[in-house]
């Protein structure tokens, strides 16, 4: 292999891989300036050695899969990609390649909403089904998840017989924001950017999670459609909006080119005040019957081009470095800039990841740095142009909350506090300590506690446990009944069994399940906080970074002194857990599928209070795997392994 065959294949590997995370994981590692240039290389390389092309090159593909977790749905008109363009010259040879097949062209241009494609199909007016572009050809049925997107008409304002339409499903900034504080409060990785967020929320399996989500829609094509002539784009976006379908506001049709360049600086520098997130501009050819005359390449329809607007990056002075402590207790460092106009808004604070990312740029306060907002979101820091610092920034070694110590823990990047009583984490600690899958306190949900919070009612844990009920009274909307609720929640916390607690505690990496198997192999907390690294290796289920965390965590003052305060107050500290009959002693359960009576919660409880346990994959360790409808990928390896399947009727048998 030659360097130029080598140098296509690693593009196209390396292509392969990011399209992959970018559109099937939502997760993208690189910025689609980076990937777009990476593909303009391959396609230049192939067209320069035609012997070197292939069917299946990211070149000719489009970028997306259809994933198993959802059913698959055959698109009858193909969801085409758009080519690229990144200069004016680029449009300009776009113009002649179009007029030197049709006479006369006119455009519309519209802005490119950076979200996920999808189509939308309706029967009589009625919303029927609804699916991702997946590779253009085949797509995910996500009909239940666009049902509960606010602006996606389930009955048109005509009863049109069939209509298909694609639009692009998009998460306002707000909403991105609102999200991303949620993610960081559970402690949850946050999404990197809104076109990740919306695709990683339209492909829950939940539709309430979806709901929640506070996703949008704009509609700019018509796939097919019956009962309707249309002749133009212009006219079909018309009576798109007349049928019920958002649409964005700002398409233009124009005559030549020179005016459509003229409406993509437009776009270009007011996207900084748009409410969503756009990656670029299109050009369409207006008409019709001269789309149908143009056709399409494998891959790209001729007749329209997608303007992608270059990251805007600038130069500025970085004054200081500030370390704030997040809501998970990761020291997060901020660079405090002289301000710059970038994207359309003035930037005075980028984001400087973690201290790794400091080291290999070499970042200190003084430098002169180049910065760009990364998805035109968040500012980052690029690189450093002048090194004006005597020294590389490095981090405290204490927690600049609290004044704890700060560790950083083997194969993790953060660097973090974990005193269970920082300030700085005070608010995601309270409302994780009261959640159902903790100590499950009724009446003391996020809105509620920041209220708390706020009006000093509580200050740290323990204070759950000895409200001031006369001063809750006095706030606002608080009646007798509502403050009798809560502290009724409160008294029944103090009953849970102890695995609650250990959950509710928020140990690193110490999950639900793994609470219960510290209660149920230790039996009170006190074993817990004074057992050995080696003592808590010898659980089945537990590894060494876990072991470690609890470790840490218990090692702490102000754990301990915690632990005593609750005890103090009357909280349960021991297992209530007691396996009377031990049949499945031994045993190893995975769960997977919908079971037709039970809920898998409840399935679970059952196995363990009869001395098994549940595991979430399966392996050559498994007993058996209890299947239900829709059981997926974990009933195949269960057969390729020769594990025993059984269904409820077994099951329930097994325990009578």
């Amino acid at each position: 292999m030659n360097e130029i065959e080598k140098k296509i294949e690693e593009l196209r590997k390396t292509l392969r891989y990011h399209s992959d995370r970018y559109y099937n994981d939502d997760a993208p590692e690189i910025e689609d300036y980076e990937y777009d240039m990476m593909m303009r290389e391959l396609k230049s390389l192939e067209e320069q050695y035609p012997q070197y092309d292939s069917i299946d090159s990211p070149t000719k593909k489009v970028g997306g899969r259809a994933d198993n977790t959802f059913e698959s749905v055959p698109h009858t008109v193909r969801m085409e990609s758009l080519q690229d363009a990144f200069s004016e010259d680029e449009l300009y040879d776009f113009e002649k390649r179009v007029r030197d097949t049709v006479n006369n062209p006119e455009y519309v241009v519209e802005p490119k909403i950076d979200g996920l494609s999808v189509s939308l199909e309706y029967r009589d007016g009625l919303f029927v089904r609804g699916s991702t572009r997946g590779d253009g050809d085949v797509g995910e049925d996500v009909s239940a998840n666009l049902r509960v997107i606010r602006n996606i008409p389930l009955k048109l304002n005509e009863n049109i017989p069939y209509i298909e339409v694609r639009g692009e499903v998009y998460m306002p900034k707000k909403s991105f924001e609102r999200v991303v504080d949620r993610q960081l409060l559970n402690d949850e990785k946050p999404f990197k950017n809104p076109r990740n967020a919306a695709a990683g929320s339209l492909r829950q399996k939940d539709s309430v999670v979806t709901a929640s989500r506070g996703l949008d829609i704009f509609v700019f094509n018509i796939q097919q459609i019956e009962g309707k002539e249309l002749t133009s784009h212009k006219q079909s976006l018309d009576y798109l909006k007349h049928l019920g379908f958002n649409t964005i506001d700002s398409y233009k049709k124009v005559t030549n080119i020179k005016d459509a360049i003229e409406e993509i600086k437009r776009i270009g520098e007011n996207r900084g005040n748009l409410e969503y997130d756009i990656d670029g501009a299109v050009i369409k050819v207006d008409s019709f019957s001269q789309r149908d005359v143009l056709g399409s390449t494998a891959k790209y329809p001729k007749w329209a081009v997608a303007f992608k607007y270059p990251p805007e990056e600038k130069q500025t002075k970085l004054v200081d470095i500030e370390i704030a402590v997040g809501r998970t207790g990761v020291l997060t460092p901020t660079a405090i800039l002289e301000s710059v106009h970038l994207a359309g808004t003035t930037v005075s604070r980028a984001t400087l990841h973690n201290q790794d990312f400091i080291n290999e740029k070499g970042i200190g306060i003084g430098d002169i740095v180049t910065v760009r907002k990364a998805g035109d979101i968040i500012p980052e820091v690029l690189c450093v142009n002048e090194h004006n610092a005597s020294e590389i920034f490095k981090y405290p070694e204490i927690c600049p909350s609290c004044h704890e110590k700060v560790i950083r823990e083997d194969g993790e990047a953060a660097i973090r506090c974990i005193n269970p009583e920082c300030p700085a984490q005070l608010l995601r600690n309270l409302i994780h300590f009261c959640s159902r899958d903790a100590m499950d306190i009724e009446g003391l949900g996020p809105a509620i506690i920041e209220n708390f919070v706020d009006n000093g009612i509580i200050k740290n844990t323990i204070d759950i446990y000895c409200l001031d009920y006369d001063k809750i009274l006095s706030l606002e909307g608080f009646k007798e009944t509502s403050v009798n609720n809560i502290k009724a929640s409160v008294e029944k916390s103090k009953q849970n069994d102890l695995s609650k607690l250990i959950f509710a505690l928020g140990i690193r990496h110490i999950g639900a399940k793994a609470g219960k198997l510290l209660s149920d192999h230790f039996k009170d907390i006190d074993s817990i906080v004074n057992a050995s690294k080696e003592e808590i290796l010898e659980i089945d289920g537990f590894g060494e970074i876990m072991a470690e965390s609890v470790v840490s965590y218990f090692s702490s003052n102000s754990a301990r002194e915690l632990v005593d305060a609750l005890k103090k107050y009357g909280v349960n500290t021991k297992s209530t857990n007691v396996v009377e009959d031990e049949r499945f002693k031994g045993m190893t359960f995975v769960l997977t599928g919908t079971l037709p009576t039970l809920k898998r919660a409840e399935a679970s409880k059952i196995i363990e209070s009869f001395g098994g346990k549940t595991s979430s994959s399966v392996s050559k360790k498994t007993t058996y795997v209890l299947a239900g409808e829709d059981a997926g990928s974990k009933l195949d390896k269960a057969n390729s392994l020769g594990i025993k399947v059984i269904d409820e009727n077994e099951f329930m048998g097994m325990i009578k």
